[in-house]
């Protein structure tokens, strides 16, 4: 594990319209469902008992409509401000972007069959689609210009490659990190990985 980064809480935005109906969100957007919100409320909760006397945190979202939600209702109990980080955003599913796998398998058949057996690398081979050294470069570079602890709003695939670099990861260990909404990913040089679910 790596001890180079400051300690975060990494959190997914809650559940979405498009997270209900099995679409690739990527950079296009849909609002919060009302599981969604309570999720938020929820983390909101979570957070205010582990931070609240913290003056050393700051708190940073992807600017995308549903990550920027799930931060201001998470983080009204604390009212905390908090800044928007365009290295924060979903990976880019290009072609892909809106669609459910049934319409991708129909379109691309040969990719869908190839994300049967390679199940992390077919996140990252949608036509016009951001590569996973893409998102690499871009969570480095988040963490490389953070200067203390921070609780992150993000995405479910950005999330895992954020945490991935914070802790040193393989891509195979990547993809066994546990992913979800409504929960906290906790990172702590004193600890390493932990997940928060209440």
């Amino acid at each position: 594990m790596s001890t180079t980064y400051p300690e975060l809480f990494v959190i997914r935005h809650g559940q979405t319209l498009w997270n209900v109906e099995g679409r690739h969100q990527g950079r296009l957007d849909s609002r919060l469902t009302a599981t969604g919100t309570e999720q938020a409320r929820r983390m909101g909760t979570m957070l205010l008992k582990r931070v609240k006397d913290r003056r050393d945190m700051t708190a940073v979202t992807s600017p995308q409509g549903r990550a920027h939600s799930t931060a201001q209702i998470a983080m009204a109990p604390l009212g905390w401000p908090v800044t928007v980080d365009d290295r924060l955003c979903e990976t880019s599913f290009g072609a892909w972007e809106g669609l459910a796998l049934d319409e991708i398998r129909q379109n691309w058949p040969q990719q869908a069959t190839f994300g049967e057996d390679n199940p992390l690398e077919w996140n990252f081979k949608s036509p016009g689609g951001e590569s996973l050294t893409d998102l690499q470069s871009r969570a480095d570079s988040f963490l490389g210009d953070l200067t203390g602890p921070a609780i992150v709003f993000t995405h479910g695939i950005f999330s895992r490659v954020l945490r991935a670099r914070w802790l040193g990861l393989t891509d195979e260990g990547m993809l066994a990190l546990p992913g979800g909404q409504g929960v906290i990913f906790h990172l702590c040089p004193d600890h390493g990985h932990q997940l928060i679910e209440k």
